[in-house]
């Protein structure tokens, strides 16, 4: 399959098999001033349409909660509102009709989380992140002592084991444990904060880097979409932009490493499970990266969901319970085994993103998810919360039903 490089199309980022899946989006529609569920549809001709079914669920949050939400996305009748290729190649903010409607993040109300260290090559760059504190010219040298020590194939052992426990009695004799080996083999998982409901970015939409950072990256995952009784519904594609130097500085740091402006992508659009395609397929599944930089730079890899090392369902248990209740549903990034360490300027200095670079993450039953990053002051600015969503849907006559 070519790259998403130039020019965006509807096939390139649909599933490879199209429109078979139950796929729900959300467009922003300026004659409403406020934004719209949509259903994927084939039109008469072939092409995928949208179709607005507001008027039957005015959030993704209350698709998510029906009973069987793919059902209940094919059962909706709706307004088509244009074709998909229209409303991507609008999408872009530099190449916007602000009059024609956009794509946008397909969730919504929806606390979005994100769990941490789940494969081993990434807990090990973050055990790298943690000993450089931040600075990338230490890495290399730190990446071999830790493979000495730790050990490069960890992928077998079970988190919380018997032999788990073992392998951290031994680092800790060495001075080598870390809070990144207790939370990837250690019992509990880690379950962090990615972003605010409804400040997510969608397909075609820039993406945030914190203009403070020197040594970051894209991390290329699947992310679960919950409804409130704790039933995983549906997945997409995730970019959780991470700031390796400040988390690296500081684990304390989390939040600004993470949580930035448009710091968080998510789509193309959610594809709710059913028959066809299930948790079982994400479990199965392999999510590709590729990085083209505006200097000719170019970065691609993938990540095996099949390697994680806490499985999906353990994942949302862990989230979501007893002691944590989400009454709007959540979206859970699953985490990512790919950590670019490939030299893009000095040698040792490992990968860092540059403005403009093209990001393109896909997976066979997910389709394709497109942005560009920028500085977050550059990217548009999210003004459209949860209060402005409850006045425009009001307005609209869908609140109450």
């Amino acid at each position: 399959m070519q790259p998403i490089l130039d020019t965006f199309d509807a096939r390139a980022i649909l599933p490879e098999d199209g429109l078979a899946g139950a796929l729900a989006g959300r467009i922003w529609r300026p004659e409403l001033n406020g934004p719209s569920t949509v259903a994927l549809r084939e039109g008469a001709s072939g092409a995928a349409e949208l179709v607005d079914i507001t008027a039957a669920f005015p959030t993704i949050r209350d698709l998510c909660e029906a009973e069987d939400p793919a059902a209940a996305l094919r059962g909706a009748a709706g307004e088509v509102v244009a074709p998909l290729d229209a409303v991507l190649a609008n999408t872009p903010p530099d190449a916007r009709d602000p009059s024609k409607p956009w794509l946008l993040a397909p969730v919504d109300l929806q606390a979005v989380k994100a769990a941490g260290v789940t494969f081993a090559v990434s807990m090990l760059e973050r055990v790298i992140e943690e000993r450089a504190r931040g600075n990338p010219d230490a890495a290399a040298a730190i990446r071999l002592e830790v493979g000495r020590l730790v050990g490069d194939d960890l992928r077998r052992l079970k988190p919380g084991s018997p032999e788990a426990m073992a392998l951290k009695d031994v680092l800790v004799a060495q001075g080598a444990w870390s809070q990144y080996l207790e939370v990837g083999i250690g019992p509990d998982a880690e379950i962090f904060t990615k972003a605010q409901p409804l400040s997510s970015v969608g397909c075609g939409q820039e993406a945030g880097l914190h203009p403070g950072s020197q040594w970051n990256n894209p991390e290329p995952e699947v992310a679960l979409v919950v409804a409130s009784d704790q039933r995983i519904v549906g997945a997409t594609l995730g970019n959780d932009v991470n700031l390796r130097d400040f988390e690296g500085r500081s684990a304390l740091l989390l939040g600004k490493a993470k949580d930035n402006a448009a710091s968080c992508a998510l789509g193309p659009f959610l594809r709710l499970f059913d028959g066809g395609f299930s948790l079982d397929h994400v479990r199965r599944t392999v999510v590709s990266l590729e990085v083209v930089g505006e200097d000719g730079f170019r970065l691609s890899g993938s990540s095996a969901l099949s390697e994680i090392s806490r499985d999906p369902a353990d994942l949302v248990a862990a989230m979501m319970g007893g002691t944590h209740q989400y009454p709007d549903g959540a979206v859970l990034f699953l985490g990512t085994m790919f950590a670019p360490v490939e030299d893009r300027g000095a040698p040792g200095q490992g990968f860092t993103h540059k403005v403009g670079d093209r990001v393109v993450i896909r997976s066979p039953g997910l389709g394709a998810l497109v942005n560009r990053m920028r500085h977050c002051q550059d990217c548009e600015p999210w003004t459209f919360g949860a209060a402005a969503l409850m006045r425009n849907l009001a307005a609209r006559g869908l609140l109450g039903a």
